[in-house]
C-alpha cells in the first residue's frame, strides 16, 4: 500500500506547492483537502495529470472531506490567510489560529504534523495541544526555509554552488530568528573567514527578512520556497533519512527553553523527531536565542496555548 500525505489548505499557493512537490518525486499518494472543496478538486486532478509527465506513480485527489484523509502517514497543514504588505507574521495571529481550530486530526491518530501556517512557532503549539500526540510527531516548518534563503544568499555573495553551502539558522520564525554565521559554512568553510562582517550581517538581516521582501515584491507571502521546504520534511520522514534539519519543536528544556516550540537542529526519521541536537552557543548567540524564544512565548500566551 502506498503512504499517503494529507496537505491541509492544499488549494492555496504553498498547499499545492506541497502536494506537487511529493507527486513529483513520488514520495506518497497525496489528499488535497481544503475549503475551497471545488478548486481542491481542480488542483489536485491538475497534478495528477501531470504525473505521468514526471514520471510518478502517486495518486492524488481533492476536497473538502477530512474522512479521505484516513490514515494519512504525514499531514500537512497550510491553512491559513497569507500574508498581505504591511503585515507581520504576529498580526496573522488569532485569524490563522481560528483556523487551526478546525483542523480534524481524528482520522490519522498516527500520523506526523507538520505545521506550516503564520506565526509558525505559536500556530504548532495551537496544534500539539490540540491533537495531543506527543513532541516527537508535531514538527514545525520554519528553519529549513529560513536556512534556505540563507543558503541562497551566500551562494550569490561567494558566486558558489549552493550544494557547497550549509546554513544554521534558530530560534522562532519571525523578526527575532538567530541566524548563526560561525555554523555557516561554505565547503566546511566558515563564512566568517570567507566575507567581511558587514557583508555577514547584511546577509543575516535580508535572511530574518526574507518573508517580508518576497511579500513586498509579490503582494502575498512567499510560497515556492517555503513549498518545497515543507516537502524536504516530509521525504526525511517517509523515508527516513536521519536528516538534521532546523526545525520548530517543542523544547523541554534544550538550549534552556521549556514547553515551547522554537525552531533548533532535529533529526527526523520515519518517528518524526528522532533527536534534537544541542550546539554549543556563544554568550551573544544564546541572548539571541533567549530573546526570540521570549518572542515566540508572548504569542502563545495571547492564544492560551
Amino acid at each position: 500500500m502506498n503512504r499517503k500525505v494529507t496537505v491541509v489548505g492544499g488549494a492555496g499557493n504553498v498547499g499545492a506547492t506541497v502536494a506537487r512537490c511529493i507527486a513529483d518525486k513520488g514520495l506518497a499518494d497525496v489528499v488535497i483537502v481544503d475549503i475551497a472543496d471545488q478548486k481542491a478538486s481542480g488542483v489536485a486532478l491538475d497534478i495528477l495529470e501531470s504525473c505521468p509527465i514526471t514520471g510518478s506513480d502517486s495518486r492524488v485527489i481533492g476536497g473538502s472531506d477530512y474522512a479521505q484523509t484516513a490514515k494519512s502517514d504525514v499531514v500537512v497543514i497550510t491553512s491559513g490567510v497569507p500574508r498581505k504588505p504591511g503585515m507581520s507574521r504576529d498580526d496573522l495571529l488569532n485569524v490563522n489560529f481560528g483556523i487551526m481550530k478546525a483542523v480534524v486530526v481524528k482520522y490519522s491518530p498516527n500520523a506526523i504534523i507538520v505545521p506550516v501556517a503564520n506565526p509558525l512557532d505559536a500556530m504548532c503549539q495551537a496544534v500539539y495541544r490540540l491533537s495531543g500526540f506527543p513532541r516527537e510527531r508535531v514538527i514545525g516548518m520554519a528553519g529549513v526555509l529560513d536556512s534556505a534563503r540563507m543558503r541562497t544568499f551566500i551562494a550569490m555573495e561567494l558566486n558558489v554552488s549552493v550544494e557547497n553551502v550549509h546554513a544554521f539558522v534558530l530560534g522562532g520564525h519571525g523578526d527575532t530568528m538567530v541566524p548563526l554565521p560561525r555554523y555557516s559554512t561554505v565547503a566546511g568553510v566558515p563564512i566568517t573567514e570567507l566575507m567581511s562582517k558587514e557583508r555577514v550581517d547584511a546577509i543575516c538581516k535580508r535572511t530574518a527578512d526574507g518573508g517580508a521582501e518576497i511579500t513586498k515584491l509579490v503582494g502575498t507571502s512567499a510560497w515556492y520556497a517555503p513549498g518545497a521546504a515543507a516537502a524536504e520534511m516530509v521525504e526525511c520522514i517517509l523515508k527516513d533519512k536521519k536528516k538534521i534539519l532546523p526545525c520548530s519543536v517543542f523544547l523541554q528544556g534544550e538550549y534552556g527553553v521549556k514547553d515551547l516550540f522554537v525552531g533548533v537542529p532535529a533529526k527526523l526519521g520515519a518517528k518524526g523527531v528522532e533527536q534534537i541536537v544541542e550546539i554549543k552557543l556563544a554568550p551573544e548567540e544564546a541572548a539571541a536565542l533567549r530573546k526570540s524564544a521570549q518572542a515566540v512565548k508572548e504569542l502563545v500566551d495571547v492564544i492560551k496555548v
